[in-house]
């Protein structure tokens, strides 16, 4: 089965027109809270770090 690339072209547009695009405040939305999730998660997994390493180091004597 072979399609022309015009044909593949049009195609392509039409369904590129039926999709339905995010309005610019709500990418601005989503981009926040995403980076908001991004900073939250970053935080906690340095202080479950900082718990670790506090608990491996004195488990084991080590550091001052």
């Amino acid at each position: 089965m072979s399609v022309s690339p015009g044909k593949f072209l049009r195609d392509v547009r039409a369904e590129a027109e039926r999709v339905t695009w995010p309005t610019r405040r709500a990418t601005l939305i989503t981009t926040g809270a995403v980076l908001a999730m991004a900073g939250m998660a970053s935080v906690f997994f340095f202080v479950v770090d900082q718990l670790i390493g506090l608990g491996v180091r004195q488990l084991f004597g080590l550091g001052g």
